[in-house]
């Protein structure tokens, strides 16, 4: 039932509904993990992952009926960049569902009293941006028992270092979605967690700085998780098309065309958000 508060042509409509939805998705997801995997010393260690998976679990219905509504979209003689317009309201509805997971993770990360919900989180988080004080980094935040060594990065080298794992991020993102559509919110939404994890950092912790580290986090995070929704949809509508239409046919050879404008879309905009984080995002904060 959860699942199913808001279909995909009235998210279109008012794509910012989406973002309540996704503060109701995540938030619930943290509160049943910690309620139902507190006690068990094995999971309790993997909280950080299963709270992305019960996310996914309540978004998949959502995300799997809007990639089938834009693949009937595509109609043959149209031009690429009038179908990328024509998904726009996709887009917009997926970025605001991203904005509430990250904004939810971000407030739970605040107020819970330990960040045991967070740990994988974490431990991303300083891989990216303090791998040379890595083992340092996980224990001031909370995560014990980790061990690894990665040497001090110029600007350049983390600029290489993170547009290479926004690109591997980019491509699981497009497999996810091209063997199964609705399967890559699993990756959105772990990008969301490691986001509200860093607002969180960022913070201290504290509910009145939590609108700065949103706007820190989102100065090159919107236009990063865009890219990834962007090759989503792009590999949704293969997905889609291929079930529904045999190829070689005009529809999915327009299918394809509009998927591959999408995924040099993608590219462009998160070798951007790249520069952006690198060399921007530092000036500002």
């Amino acid at each position: 039932m959860l699942e199913m508060l808001i279909n995909p042509k009235k998210a279109e409509r008012r794509p910012w509904e989406m973002f309540f939805i996704g503060l109701l998705y995540a938030s619930l997801s943290i509160l049943l993990v910690g309620w139902v995997f507190a006690k068990d010393t094995v999971l309790v260690k993997m909280s950080g992952i299963l709270v992305v998976l019960f996310t996914v679990m309540f978004s998949i219905p959502f995300i799997y009926y809007t990639l089938r509504l834009e693949e009937d979209r595509i109609t043959k003689g149209k031009g690429s960049f009038q179908l990328i317009r024509d998904h726009r309201h996709a887009i917009y509805a997926f970025l605001w569902l991203f904005i509430g997971f990250t904004v939810a993770f971000a407030f739970w990360y605040s107020v819970l009293p330990t960040t045991e919900s967070f740990r994988a989180q974490i431990e991303t988080y300083c891989m990216i941006n303090r791998p040379a004080n890595f083992n340092e980094c996980v224990a001031q935040y909370g995560v014990k028992d980790v061990a690894v060594t990665t040497p001090f990065l110029t600007n350049k080298e983390r600029l290489f270092l993170i547009f290479t794992n926004n690109m591997y991020v980019l491509i699981f993102t497009l497999v996810f979605s091209l063997i199964f559509g609705a399967g890559v919110i699993f990756i959105l939404a772990w990008n969301a967690s490691v986001i509200g994890a860093a607002i969180g950092i960022f913070t201290n912790s504290s509910l009145k700085a939590l609108p700065l580290g949103l706007l820190r986090y989102m100065i090159h995070g919107l236009p990063e998780i865009a890219a990834y929704f962007l090759v989503a949809l792009a590999g949704g509508l293969v997905s889609i098309a291929v079930i529904k239409h045999e190829s070689g046919t005009d529809k999915f050879w327009g299918v394809l065309q509009d998927s591959l404008n999408l995924i040099i879309l993608a590219i462009v905009v998160l070798f951007l958000a790249a520069l952006m984080e690198v060399f921007v995002t530092p000036l500002l904060f």
